[in-house]
């Protein structure tokens, strides 16, 4: 591991992720929160729907991850650590971090399986700007919760 700088640059070299789709995830979360949850849809679409050169090693090892444990665990891992260390500092409890990471993760994949590897038609026929435009607010909402709404939740 001493050619990379994390598990993750490891991992992303084994599995033949180009440089750029690790870039897409980090600078995803640059930027103002207010429009997080934009950035983030618009990354993981243009990440695994993007170029052959690109989304091909993703859409390989999401395959691989439906029916192996192993490669099912190194890719939950890959996805979620991203979207921790993107999310972490972004609410005022730290310690729902790590759930909040792993539902937008879940929404994410999930979105990227029903249009890649499942072809849910409705979903297939979206042009991307519209899956974001109706996914992000979601999206926003957990990795970036506005602070009223927090607090108004947080008293019930």
């Amino acid at each position: 591991m001493q050619f990379f700088r994390s598990k993750d640059e490891l991992f992303a070299a084994v599995m033949s992720i180009p440089p750029t789709v690790l870039d897409l995830f980090d600078t995803a979360f640059q930027g103002p929160d207010e429009h997080l949850g934009e950035r983030v849809v618009r990354a993981y679409l243009q990440a695994w729907e993007g170029s052959p050169e690109e989304s091909e090693p993703l859409m390989a090892m999401l395959r691989g991850a439906i029916v192996n444990e192993n490669a099912s665990r190194q890719l939950a891992d890959f996805i979620q650590s991203r979207l921790v260390d993107g999310a972490t500092g972004r609410t005022a409890d730290d310690s729902e971090t790590s759930l909040r990471a792993g539902l937008a993760s879940a929404m994410l994949v999930g979105l990227v399986t029903s249009r890649r590897i499942i072809g849910v038609p409705l979903l297939t026929g979206a042009d991307a700007e519209t899956i974001v435009r109706i996914t992000a607010p979601a999206i926003q909402e957990i990795l970036a919760p506005h602070a009223d709404r927090r607090s108004a939740l947080l008293s019930h």
